[in-house]
């Protein structure tokens, strides 16, 4: 690789807002916020709105909707001028 060309790939923190989850990961990704972490040392922290930990698909909270109401909405709002 050239030196002074590619971003600096460090470990960081991401913290998901929505339920406090945090982990540890490695990243380019700027951030001018630290954290203490569980091994005592100090990490840049992102905030993130969503995570595996809080989204619906990976929680298995998802909403299941079903289309053949939908479809008979549309149908019947669009055959009136039949």
């Amino acid at each position: 690789m050239k030196p002074g060309i590619h971003p600096k790939y460090r470990e960081v923190v991401f913290q998901d807002l929505t339920s406090g989850f945090a982990f540890l990961t490695r990243s380019t990704v700027e951030s001018r916020e630290t954290i203490a972490w569980e091994d005592g040392n100090e990490y840049p922290l992102i905030k993130v709105e969503i995570s595996s930990h809080s989204h619906p698909f990976y929680t298995g909270k998802q909403a299941m909707t079903t289309t053949a109401g939908r479809v008979e909405k549309f149908k019947n709002r669009y055959a009136r001028g039949k």
